[in-house]
C-alpha cells in the first residue's frame, strides 16, 4: 500500500514515511497495564492514542494485528529487580489469591476502556500464560552469552552485550553515562554490574507467586514478556512498539536489548511513545491526592471536579491534544472540551435535514477532506483534525441560517466525511438521552442554574427565594456550601 503516513519514531527523534514490512499489513504492539489496582486515567491516554492510531491504519486499508500485553507476574515495586511483586503486595494486603486480583484489575481495565469506545486488540497475551516462551528465551540469551546465572537467578548482561551492540540506542543514554550514575553494589545483590537486569528471579520463601525453572523456583523479570509475547505473535521483526513515555528506560531499551541478543537486528521498526497526563498543573499522584480514577469522573464522586463528565468528553478532550504532548486535565479545559463536543454533534446532527443548493457550493469539500487526511497522516495529528471538524461545523451552520449554501453531491460527501473522521477515526459517540452520564451532566447544570438563581435572589436581599431553594434542595439530600470563592453543591 502506498501511504504518505508519516510517523514519529522514538528511535531516531524525527518523522519517518511509515512502510510496513509486510505490505498492507501491520503489526503493532502495546504495552498493556499492570494489573494490580483500577486502571490509571494517565494509562487510559496512553491506550486512547493507540486507540486512534489502530483505527486510523485500518481506515488506510491495512491489516492490522494489534497486541497489548497484561502484565500479571514479574512486574515488582518501583520497577526494580528487588522487592515485591505489585500484584502479590496487593493480594498479600487484601488476603486474597494473586489470580483474583489480576481478574478483578483486568475487567475494571477492560470496562473503563469500553466506555471510552477504545477498540479491543486483536491479540491480549498475559505474562504467566507465556512463562514456557519465557524460560525458552532466557536459555536462547544464556547460549548466546549474554546472561549469566547466579544463585538461581538469570540476570542480562548489559556490559558484555554493549560491546558488541550498543546498548541506549532508544533512551540516548551511553553506557559510561550510565556507569558512572550508577551506585556501586553494596554486597545485597547477585548482579555482577549495577546495570544488569533480570530475566528470571529466583523466589524467596514469602513469594506467593512462582514458576518451576531450570535454575530455581522462581518468576521472569519484568521486562522479559514483552519480548517474549511480541516475538510469538508479530515474529522477530515487526513495525510498531508503543507505549507511555515512562516506558523509553528501562523497560523498552532492556526489550530491545534482549531481542537483539538473539537475532542481531532491530526487533521494531518505529518506537511510538505517548506522553503523560497532568492534573490541575501538577504530576497525578494517588500519594499527593492529586490523582482521580475514570470512574470518579464519570460519576462526579470526586474531590477535584464540582460535575461529572462523559467518557466521550473525556476521550474528545484527550484528543483534542497531540499523543506526544503533555496534557494538563483541568475543570476549566474539560467544561471547555464538552462545549465543544457538543457543539460537532450538534452540527453533524444537522446535516441530514440541511437544504442543498442544485449547482453550488461556497465550500470546498476536496480541498477540506485533503486538509483532515493530512492531519492524521502528519504523525497522527487528532487536534488538527478536530480543528477541521470546527470548520466543516462552522459552514454546516450556515448553510443552516441559509447565509451559504452546498450542491446534493458537496453535502452527500460532507455527511460521509463528517461521519468517518468523528465516529470512526476519532472513535467518538453520540451522547443518548439515556445515557446515565448525559443525565448526570443534566443534573449538574440544573443545579448550577438553580444556584445561580439563589445567589442573584442573596445579592438582592431576597431571602425568601434563596431559603426556599436551600431548604427544598437540602431536602432531596443536596447540600450547599457557601464559602468566600462561591456556592458549591454536595450529594448527600
Amino acid at each position: 500500500m502506498d501511504t504518505v503516513l508519516s510517523v514519529y519514531n522514538s528511535l531516531n527523534g524525527k518523522k519517518e514515511l511509515f512502510k510496513s514490512i509486510i505490505p498492507n499489513n501491520v503489526g503493532m504492539y502495546v504495552c498493556g497495564p499492570t494489573v494490580y489496582s483500577n486502571v490509571h486515567l494517565g494509562n487510559c491516554r496512553t491506550f486512547m492514542s493507540f486507540d486512534l492510531i489502530y483505527r486510523y491504519l485500518q481506515h488506510l486499508g491495512y491489516k492490522v494485528r494489534y497486541v497489548r500485553n497484561i502484565t500479571d507476574a514479574g512486574h515488582l515495586e518501583n520497577d526494580a529487580d528487588e522487592g515485591e511483586d505489585r500484584i502479590a503486595k496487593k493480594a498479600r494486603l487484601e488476603s486474597i489469591e494473586p489470580m483474583e486480583v489480576v481478574q478483578r484489575y483486568t475487567l475494571d481495565f477492560r470496562d473503563t476502556m469500553a466506555k471510552f469506545n477504545s477498540l479491543p486488540p486483536s491479540i491480549e497475551p498475559t505474562a504467566t500464560g507465556h512463562i514456557v516462551e519465557q524460560i525458552e528465551l532466557i536459555k536462547s540469551i544464556l547460549e548466546k552469552g549474554y546472561a549469566y546465572e547466579i544463585n538461581g537467578s538469570v540476570y542480562f548482561d548489559v556490559i558484555k552485550f554493549n560491546k558488541d551492540i550498543p546498548y541506549g540506542k532508544l533512551s540516548g543514554r551511553n553506557i559510561e553515562d550510565l556507569i558512572h550514575n550508577t551506585r556501586s553494589l553494596d554486597g545485597q545483590s547477585d548482579k555482577k554490574n549495577p546495570q544488569d537486569f533480570a530475566l528470571w528471579k529466583k523466589a524467596e520463601k514469602v513469594h506467593i507467586m512462582r514458576w518451576p525453572s531450570p535454575w530455581s523456583e522462581g518468576f521472569p523479570g519484568w521486562h522479559l514478556e514483552c519480548t517474549a509475547m511480541s516475538s510469538k505473535y508479530l515474529g522477530s521483526q515487526f513495525d510498531i512498539h508503543g507505549g507511555g513515555m515512562d516506558l523509553k528506560f528501562p523497560h523498552h531499551e532492556c526489550e530491545i536489548a534482549q531481542a537483539e541478543s538473539l537475532n542481531k537486528k532491530a526487533p521494531v521498526n518505529y518506537w511510538i511513545h505517548a506522553n503523560m497526563l497532568t492534573l490541575n498543573g501538577k504530576k497525578m499522584a494517588k500519594s499527593t491526592g492529586n490523582n482521580i480514577l475514570p470512574n470518579e469522573m464519570f460519576t462526579g464522586e470526586n474531590n477535584i471536579f464540582k460535575k461529572s463528565f462523559a467518557p466521550m468528553v473525556i476521550r474528545f478532550f484527550m484528543l483534542q491534544a497531540h499523543y506526544r504532548s503533555i496534557v494538563d486535565l483541568s475543570e476549566s479545559a474539560l467544561v471547555a472540551s464538552e462545549k465543544g463536543f457538543q457543539r460537532l454533534l450538534d452540527g453533524i446532527s444537522k446535516l441530514d435535514n440541511l437544504e442543498h443548493s442544485e449547482t453550488t457550493s461556497g465550500f470546498d469539500v476536496e480541498g477540506w477532506k485533503n486538509k483532515c487526511y493530512a492531519a492524521m497522516n502528519d504523525d497522527f495529528n487528532s487536534p488538527l483534525l478536530i480543528a477541521n471538524l470546527f470548520d466543516a461545523v462552522k459552514y454546516i451552520n450556515s448553510i443552516a441560517i441559509c447565509t451559504q449554501q452546498i450542491s446534493k453531491l458537496d453535502l452527500t460527501k460532507l455527511s460521509d466525511l463528517m461521519h468517518i473522521f468523528f465516529f470512526q477515526i476519532l472513535g467518538l459517540k453520540t451522547l443518548k438521552s439515556n445515557d446515565g452520564h448525559n443525565n448526570n451532566n443534566r443534573l449538574n447544570g440544573t443545579l448550577d442554574l438553580l444556584l445561580e438563581i439563589r445567589n442573584k435572589a442573596r445579592l438582592s436581599k431576597d431571602f425568601v427565594t434563596s431559603d426556599l431553594i436551600r431548604n427544598s434542595l437540602l431536602n432531596m439530600n443536596v447540600q450547599i456550601n457557601d464559602t468566600s470563592e462561591g456556592t458549591t453543591f454536595k450529594l448527600n
